[in-house]
């Protein structure tokens, strides 16, 4: 049996994620053979419901999807970090890099996956498998704005005055697309000042300043703006919602970043976790997360890219891809959010 401290943690977290899933588990407490995964929300969240849910359910291995954004999993561990909310956790480089420093994960053991060596090299990390890599660029709804080039134009021309939503630093798509905003005028990574002086002068023409990602897909599905930075996941999302809505790689290059499951320090049931490890990185899974809606590049040397997912992205592209050093993003974040926030509340 269970002590009382960690069935009360896990009845708490299952709770919260049964609102959004089985009114059936609403409740009850975490059989063995459990784990609480955190996955991004939406697109990320229903897909793995669907797929991978029912692949761990098949072993005995019960799979309850929490859906948190990176930062908010990486906050929630950090406040109670001996007895983690989460088993595994969902995050991107920017916050696994937070999350090894403040040692809230660990590193793996790759014998207790099957599909270990079916892994694409770059995807086989000591602190977990890359289920994906997000390729980033700019979305925008075709019946509202004419195609952008690059991100220049959305600030340059006419055409998108009042169509474009941004975010803040706290978020990754954002905090490429800020970095790369600031090479093409002259800083960079240690040098944002370029981006804050053209919010400053562009902000009043902005479509709207959005407080997620989630928030921005939202404006842009009731049509209140019509480009925003996105992924090619929720351009893919949006579509089979029946919203107008097409990718285009900025010219500068797509910023590209890998997704992987990590085990948290303290997970109650990590052999479950290698479990639910194991079914997302498996040919069975990541060929169903490969289709529509949500269209995932695979990471499984079996899975074959889809005719739908080389829509977005050639082999051109991804000679293009933009990889970021995330320490030293992470070193900044902070103070670029902090001034972020001083100028859009102006």
């Amino acid at each position: 049996m269970l002590d009382r401290p960690t069935l009360s943690r896990r009845q708490f977290t299952t709770a919260l994620a049964a609102l959004a899933s089985t009114p059936l588990m609403t409740g009850r407490a975490m059989a063995a053979n459990s784990v609480v995964a955190a996955t991004f929300p939406n697109a990320w969240e229903d897909a793995y419901r669907r797929i991978v849910v029912p692949l761990l359910a098949a072993q005995g291995t019960e799979l309850v999807i929490a859906p948190a954004l990176a930062q908010d999993q990486l906050a929630k561990t950090l406040a109670s970090p001996s007895r983690p909310p989460y088993d595994a956790l969902l995050m991107s480089p920017g916050q696994t890099a937070e999350a090894i420093s403040k040692g809230l994960i660990q590193k793996i053991d790759p014998k207790k996956l099957k599909n270990w060596d079916k892994l694409s090299p770059s995807a086989r990390t000591e602190w977990g498998p890359n289920v994906t890599v997000e390729v980033n660029g700019i979305a925008y709804n075709p019946t509202m704005v004419p195609k952008p080039t690059g991100y220049k134009d959305l600030f340059e021309n006419k055409a998108y005055d009042g169509k474009v939503a941004w975010i803040g630093f706290g978020s990754n798509t954002a905090a490429m697309a800020w970095i790369e905003i600031a090479r093409l005028y002259g800083g960079g990574v240690d040098n944002m000042q370029p981006v804050f002086d053209l919010l400053s002068k562009h902000l009043k023409k902005i479509g709207a300043i959005a407080s997620s990602g989630s928030q921005q897909m939202t404006l842009f599905q009731q049509g209140e703006i019509g480009v925003f930075m996105a992924s090619t996941n929720n351009v893919s999302r949006l579509k089979s919602l029946g919203v107008p809505c097409e990718f285009v790689h900025p010219s500068s290059g797509s910023p590209a970043t890998p997704v992987t499951i990590h085990m948290t320090k303290g997970a109650s049931d990590p052999e479950a976790v290698y479990r639910y490890m194991d079914a997302a990185i498996s040919a069975e899974a990541q060929k169903q997360l490969a289709m529509p809606p949500t269209e995932m590049i695979p990471t499984n040397v079996d899975v074959p890219l889809t005719p739908g997912i080389k829509a977005y992205v050639s082999e051109a592209d991804m000679k293009k891809f933009v990889y970021f050093d995330w320490a030293k993003i992470n070193q900044h974040r902070s103070a670029w959010t902090t001034e972020f926030d001083r100028i859009v509340r102006k």
